[in-house]
């Protein structure tokens, strides 16, 4: 049985963990040296930044969402769980408490999919991420926010 917790500084290490073994199943177009300068920059600078919430099997989480008001500001699902509603879970709970942003990586397809799919459509795009890497960032936004 899942069940969604919040998070804290004290989980930060394992959600670094969760990240990396999520980005190098999914994310094959970054190069290692940004997966490292990304890693380095979680505790310290993405973390505390975002309210962050696991979703947890058996006392292990399995996937994270870090939210920031009305935004989704990371979702990652550890590489052995994806596939498994996790992810749907995490952004459902985000919708429910007032998500109706998030940014993805154009050259992600299966997240852009994922999004799209639970009701989301591009309204703008970045050359670059906000880093200034050469990782073109879609933005999207609910549909359902889009119309009110």
């Amino acid at each position: 049985m899942l069940s969604i917790t919040r998070c804290g500084s004290k989980d930060y290490e394992k959600l670094s963990e969760i990240w990396e073994r999520s980005v190098r199943a999914t994310h094959s177009f970054l190069t290692e040296q940004s997966i490292r300068e990304i890693r380095a920059a979680l505790i310290p600078d993405y973390f505390p930044n975002v309210e962050l919430w696991a979703a947890v099997s058996d006392g292990v989480a399995k996937g994270f969402i870090g939210l920031s008001e009305d935004k989704i500001e990371m979702l990652f699902v550890d590489s052995d769980s994806l596939g498994k509603g996790i992810g749907t879970l995490l952004t459902e709970f985000a919708m429910r408490n007032g998500a109706v942003k998030v940014d993805v990586n154009e050259q992600n397809p299966s997240a852009l999919g994922f999004y799209i799919s639970r009701g989301f459509s591009i309204t703008s795009r970045d050359a670059t991420d906000d880093a200034g890497r050469p990782y073109p960032i879609l933005h999207l936004t609910a549909q359902s926010a889009s119309t009110e």
